[in-house]
């Protein structure tokens, strides 16, 4: 197949491989879109040689309650290990066909490390790699990029820009290259998701051919793109039957939708969960009593305090409940339980105050969670802060509620309810 290597991709590891470039072969095989990866390797040791040395082919399983699908994704053209062989990363520069860059560097990976140096063959930080490439480009005289990075931070874009600027200022490249930075590349904010599960270990699976890379993943797949550029005109997410949103304003409802709904239902869930004995998120769902208790939580409580239409919400909610229940995903309760009162400020307080703003009263379900995340933390399953867990253990209710360090403000009003 003939075709035009268009995306610069940093990372190579399952998630990007089922999400970005799964995308990316629904493009090309349902329209004319013809596009293919470079990948970059942003660390020193990972997985390209691996990758290269099946043709940077690789199956993608999507596994399900919906069903069952296989597909051999074949859009990466090559790999480029900036640490073995600096030149050619930078000679990607010099392609102007390139036009977009994808990223998923980690939680940490969009950070300015002070140490970095423009002389770096190559510096150690994702955003001080791109600005020599950035810098590389200006010089040639090409246009910029479509940054879409997919880091699970706020803001993402807006954060990769403000680190690229940095490294400008730190290496003196100055007026010209930064205004060609700001004006000449677009950075979006993206919210990515979907569950990888990664290679499937221990499992029988037939192949087509001997493949060491097999990826796989949920059914659900979103991503919102913030962005004012028209990105559909170049990119046909939507040709494709992909579930993409390019937004110019809306990032932040989508966000809070899922924070709310999907991370809401979770720390709503797990504490009561775990005191009745239950261990995965499945065995929650494929129970009737705690079934009902999660959907009273999310459609009677949680909807009703959140902004965008409600069929969108409630469409969102049921395809939760479906990702909850894929057999092929052993979601441990134990595990989400990791800093479960921080987790509720943010997930589920917001909905309790703002339904309580509404409504006049407070949502009897999620006050009942909070309750239940206040015995909890009197047993010793907890893993949490030290100092959190020492106090809840001996606090009274009133205490605890009045401790406005834990929720970032005073719960007092809320005793009553919870007595």
């Amino acid at each position: 197949m003939k075709r035009t290597e268009k995306f610069i991709q940093f990372g190579e590891g399952g998630f990007l491989r089922g999400f970005a470039d799964w995308m990316i072969q629904k493009m090309n095989d349902s329209t004319d879109f013809e596009g293919s990866v470079v990948v970059v390797q942003p660390i020193k040791d990972g997985l390209c040689d691996m990758l290269s040395s099946q043709d940077c082919k690789y199956t993608h399983l999507i596994r399900g309650e919906e069903g069952y699908e296989s597909s051999v994704i074949d859009v990466i053209s090559r790999c480029v290990k900036p640490y073995d062989d600096f030149d050619s990363y930078i000679a990607l520069a010099s392609q102007p066909e390139l036009r977009y860059i994808i990223s998923n560097t980690t939680e940490s990976g969009i950070a300015y490390v002070e140490g970095d140096k423009d002389t770096d063959a190559p510096p150690s930080s994702f955003p001080a790699k791109v600005t020599l490439l950035l810098k590389k480009r200006f010089d040639l005289g090409l246009d910029g990029f479509i940054f879409l990075p997919c880091e699970l931070i706020d803001r993402n874009g807006d954060n990769l820009r403000a680190c690229i600027l940095k490294y400008a200022d730190l290496w003196g490249y100055g007026d010209n290259f930064k205004s060609w930075v700001e004006k000449e590349n677009v950075f979006t904010n993206t919210l990515v998701d979907r569950i990888n599960t990664g290679y499937p270990k221990g499992e029988e699976i037939e192949l087509t051919f001997d493949d060491k890379m097999v990826n796989t993943s949920e059914f659900f797949h979103l991503w919102v793109i913030e962005t004012d550029y028209d990105l559909e005109k170049e990119l046909p997410f939507k040709k494709a039957g992909l579930n993409v949103i390019v937004t110019p304003d809306a990032l932040e409802k989508y966000r809070t939708r899922k924070v709310r709904i999907l991370n809401g239902a979770h720390t709503s869930l797990v504490p009561f969960a775990l005191l009745s004995g239950f261990d995965t998120v499945k065995s929650c769902v494929d129970n009737a009593d705690m079934n009902a208790y999660i959907r009273r939580c999310v459609f009677d409580e949680i909807i009703p305090t959140l902004d965008l239409p409600k069929d969108e919400l409630v469409e969102y909610a049921e395809n939760v409940l479906v990702r909850f229940s894929n057999p092929y995903i052993k979601h441990y309760l134990s595990s989400i339980a990791l800093n479960s009162v921080s987790k509720f400020k943010v997930r589920v307080l917001p909905s309790i105050l703002e339904y309580k703003k509404r409504f006049g009263v407070y949502p009897k379900t999620l006050v009942f969670a909070l309750k239940k995340l206040l015995e909890f933390y009197k047993t010793d399953m907890t893993n949490d802060d030290p100092k959190i867990c020492a106090f809840l253990k001996q606090a009274t209710t009133a205490e605890a509620l009045a401790n406005d360090k834990l929720w970032g403000t005073d719960l007092s009003d809320l005793l009553g309810e919870i007595e």
